[in-house]
């Protein structure tokens, strides 16, 4: 009787790690051999880092063939990420998702996809407020977040790459960025914070996004 496990794991075995990572490279892979466009390939990828069992990564590429060498030249987004270069040009232009959000005594959010204005304001009275603009999509290559916090906060979170000004005066407050966004990258929005702060404070804060990026592929 053998104790060798089997060539093909057990749908309901747990996936680890390494599992998960083989599919998102073969994910990436179809997408530079222009099998997958970038809106499957988020899908796909979000699902991956989500799933447990084999059962749940096995459908991720059951309909993409195993790489067999080289790759067919990829479309030009993927292959500026390929050569170190930057996506951000697809990310840049369109119309506002908004343009205002107020907080008084409670407070506000905008994260996940969204358009960032060429001007956003944003107000927290006794409250609190988070833009997070890693997987935002900006309306054009410069914006303004103008902020306003009188005894509240606003935390602003960018990802590694983004040019950040902040020009924003604080009275018994504070503009405060304490992470260094690192070196510009190529075609990356420039994010210009301004604003009054009274007994309250504006944070803008550098981290990359939640889940890989194909602007910084491996």
């Amino acid at each position: 009787m053998s104790d060798e496990r089997p060539e093909k794991p057990l749908p309901e075995l747990r996936a680890s790690d390494a599992d998960r990572d083989r599919v998102v490279e073969r994910l990436r892979d179809a997408v530079a051999e222009g099998r997958l466009d970038m809106e499957e390939f988020e899908e796909r990828l979000e699902a991956a880092y989500k799933s447990r069992t084999y059962a749940e990564l096995e459908p991720l590429t059951a309909d993409l063939p195993a790489p067999t060498g080289p790759a067919a030249s990829p479309p030009a987004a993927v292959a500026a990420v390929a050569a170190g270069g930057s996506a951000w040009p697809g990310r840049i232009g369109g119309t506002g998702s908004s343009a205002l959000a107020v907080a008084v005594m409670s407070g506000f959010q905008r994260k996940g996809r969204w358009t960032v204005p060429p001007r956003f304001d944003a107000v927290a009275f006794w409250g609190g407020g988070e833009l997070d603009l890693r997987e935002a999509d900006f309306a054009q290559r410069e914006v303004v977040i103008n902020c306003v916090a009188i005894m509240g906060g606003i935390e602003i979170t960018v990802p590694p790459g983004v040019d950040v000004d902040v020009r924003g005066f604080g009275f018994m407050g504070a503009f405060d960025q304490r992470d260094s966004p690192g070196p510009t990258e190529p075609g990356a929005p420039r994010v210009v914070v301004t604003g009054f702060a009274f007994w309250g404070g504006v944070e803008v804060k550098i981290k990359p996004p939640k889940r890989p990026s194909l602007r910084k592929a491996p």
